[in-house]
C-alpha cells in the first residue's frame, strides 16, 4: 500500500475514473460526493492526500481545505476545478493547498503530482515517527519523561487507544501526571487540532458542577445573569477531560451518563437539547469500585467511563524514573529562574531516588525548584534538596527509645518538628471529620479550608472516612 487517498467530487463519473486510476497505482482509495461526506471520512480515519473539486454544492473545496487543515494539518490537499484562474489558484495555495490543477486535466500529469506529494507525505510521516522513537528511546514521550517498564507500557497503551474514540479512565495517585497522559491521548488522536478542555470536578461547589459542564440559561439560578456555554460545548469536536470524576454528586453523574451515551444535553434551566461530538477521558485517585459498592458512584457510569483503564504507577513503584525526572526539572528550573547551571551532589541524587515522594512527580518538581532557589552553591546537597520536603524525608532505620513526651530523643530538631507537625495535622483533620460525621464539605468549612485542599491533605496523611468508621451523609465523601 503506497498511501491513503481521498477523492472528493460531486460528479460520479470523475469519482469513478479517478478511483480506478489510483487503485491501479497501488493506493488505498476512498471517495466522497460532497464536502460534508469528506469531512466525516477525515474525522473517521487518516488520509495522506485528498484530491478535491473546488466548486461543489454545500461545503466548497476551499471550505473543505480549511476544515482539513484544522482536523489534520499533516494531510496534503490537491485542488481541481474547471474555473482555473490565477486568483483562485493563489487563494487555494494561501489556504494551504499543496498544488492546483485545472479541468480538463491530463491523467498522467495528475498521477505524477499525486505521486510526488504522496512521497513527501510518507517521508514526512516516517521522519516524525523516527523522531518519536528517538524521544521514546531517550525516555521522552509527549512531554513525559520515563524509562521504567511500567511507564513504557503506559506509553504503548496511549498509542493504541489514542486513534480510537473510546472512553478512557486514568487511575493514579495525586501528582502522577494523569492530565499529561490525557493530553497525550488527545494529541495523538484525530481530534488533536480541536479543543482539549479539562475540568476538575472537585474544584467546584456541587451545585455549580452541572453549570460548568453543561452551561446555563439566563435566570437559571441566582447569579445567572446571562447565558453561559459549558465545557461540553467548548469541547465539541475535541476531548473533555474530567479530572477527579469521583467527586460528582449522583444527580450530576446521571446527567453526565446521559450526555455521554446520547451525545446531547440541555443547559441548566433550558429545555433545548444540544448535540455535541466529544471524547471523554476521566481520571480519579479514588477507589471507584468501593464507591460503587457503597452506593456513592453510579455503577452504569463506572462501566461507561472504564472502556479502557490506564493506571499510572506512583514514583515509589518506578524509582528508575526519578533520576531523569530530577535532572529534567533541575535544568528547567535553572532556565526558568535565570540562575547559573546547578547539579545534584551524588548524595543528593541517592537520597532523591530513595525517597518515597508521596506527592509523586508534582512533589519532586517542587522540591527541585525550591532547592534551586535556596541552595548556596552550584551543587545541591541532600539537605538542600530534601530539607524542605518534610514528611518525605526517609526515616532513619533506628531510633533510640522515646523521651518522656513521646518524641525520639536522638531526633534532630527539624525531624522532630516535622513529625510533631504531621501528627498534629492528622489529629486536626480527623477531629474535623468526626465533628461533622464524615461530611468532607462541612469538615473543610469547619477547618477554614477549601474542600479540594482538605481532600488533598487527607490523601497526604492517608486518612479515609471509611477507615474512621464514619458513615458520611453526603455523596462526595471519600
Amino acid at each position: 500500500m503506497k498511501g491513503r487517498l481521498l477523492i472528493v467530487d460531486d460528479e460520479r463519473s470523475i469519482r469513478f475514473a479517478l478511483d480506478g486510476l489510483f487503485r491501479k497505482e497501488g493506493y488505498e482509495v476512498e471517495t466522497a460526493e460532497s464536502g460534508e461526506q469528506a469531512l466525516d471520512k477525515v474525522r473517521a480515519g487518516m488520509f495522506h492526500v485528498i484530491i478535491t473539486d473546488l466548486s461543489m454544492k454545500g461545503i466548497s473545496g476551499l471550505d473543505l481545505l480549511r476544515a482539513v487543515r484544522e482536523l489534520d494539518p499533516a494531510c496534503a490537499v490537491l485542488m481541481i476545478t474547471a474555473y482555473g484562474t490565477q486568483r483562485i489558484a493563489v487563494e487555494a495555495m494561501k489556504a494551504g493547498a499543496e498544488d492546483y490543477l485545472p479541468k480538463p486535466f491530463d491523467n498522467d500529469e495528475l498521477r505524477i503530482k499525486v505521486r510526488n506529494v504522496m512521497e513527501k507525505q510518507l517521508l514526512r510521516r516516517a521522519y516524525n515517527k523516527l523522531v518519536e522513537q528517538v524521544n521514546l528511546d531517550s525516555g521522552r514521550f509527549a512531554g513525559m519523561i520515563a524509562k521504567s517498564r511500567a511507564m513504557m507500557r503506559v506509553f504503548e497503551t496511549i498509542d493504541k487507544v489514542a486513534p480510537t474514540d473510546v472512553t478512557v479512565l486514568i487511575r493514579g495517585e495525586s501528582g502522577t501526571g494523569k492530565e499529561l497522559v490525557a493530553r497525550a491521548i488527545h494529541a495523538r488522536s484525530a481530534r488533536a487540532n480541536r479543543s482539549f478542555v479539562a475540568v476538575n470536578c472537585a474544584s467546584f461547589a456541587r451545585e455549580l458542577v452541572e453549570s460548568e459542564l453543561f452551561g446555563h440559561e439566563k435566570g437559571a439560578f441566582t447569579g445567572a445573569v446571562a447565558r453561559r456555554e459549558g465545557k461540553f460545548e467548548a469541547a465539541d469536536g475535541g476531548t473533555l477531560f474530567l479530572d477527579e470524576i469521583g467527586d460528582m454528586s449522583l444527580e450530576t453523574e446521571a446527567k453526565l451518563l446521559r450526555a455521554i451515551q446520547e451525545k446531547r444535553f440541555e443547559r441548566v434551566g433550558g429545555n433545548q437539547p444540544l448535540a455535541v461530538d466529544v471524547r471523554i477521558i476521566a481520571a480519579t485517585n479514588q477507589d471507584l469500585e468501593a464507591m460503587v459498592a457503597g452506593g456513592r458512584f453510579r455503577e452504569d457510569l463506572y462501566y461507561r467511563i472504564k472502556v479502557v483503564e490506564l493506571r499510572i504507577p506512583p514514583l515509589r513503584e518506578r524509582p528508575e524514573d526519578i533520576a531523569p525526572l530530577a535532572m529534567h526539572f533541575l535544568e528547567e528550573a535553572c532556565k526558568s529562574f535565570g540562575t547559573a547551571r546547578k547539579s545534584l551532589s551524588p548524595e543528593a541524587m541517592r537520597s532523591c531516588v530513595a525517597n518515597p515522594w508521596r506527592g509523586n512527580v508534582r512533589s519532586l518538581r517542587a522540591a527541585i525548584e525550591q532547592a534551586v532557589i535556596l541552595s548556596a552553591g552550584n551543587e545541591i546537597t541532600a539537605e538542600e534538596l530534601l530539607g524542605g520536603v518534610g514528611e518525605q524525608i526517609p526515616p532513619r532505620p533506628e531510633y533510640s527509645a522515646p523521651s518522656s513526651d513521646g518524641t525520639p530523643a536522638e531526633l534532630k530538631f527539624r525531624e522532630a518538628k516535622e513529625r510533631f507537625v504531621a501528627q498534629w495535622e492528622r489529629d486536626f483533620i480527623i477531629g474535623a471529620l468526626k465533628a461533622t460525621g464524615g461530611n468532607i464539605s462541612r469538615a473543610a468549612e469547619r477547618a477554614g479550608m477549601y474542600r479540594q485542599s482538605f481532600q488533598q491533605k487527607m490523601r497526604e496523611l492517608g486518612i479515609s472516612v471509611a477507615e474512621l468508621g464514619l458513615k458520611p451523609d453526603d455523596d462526595s465523601a471519600a
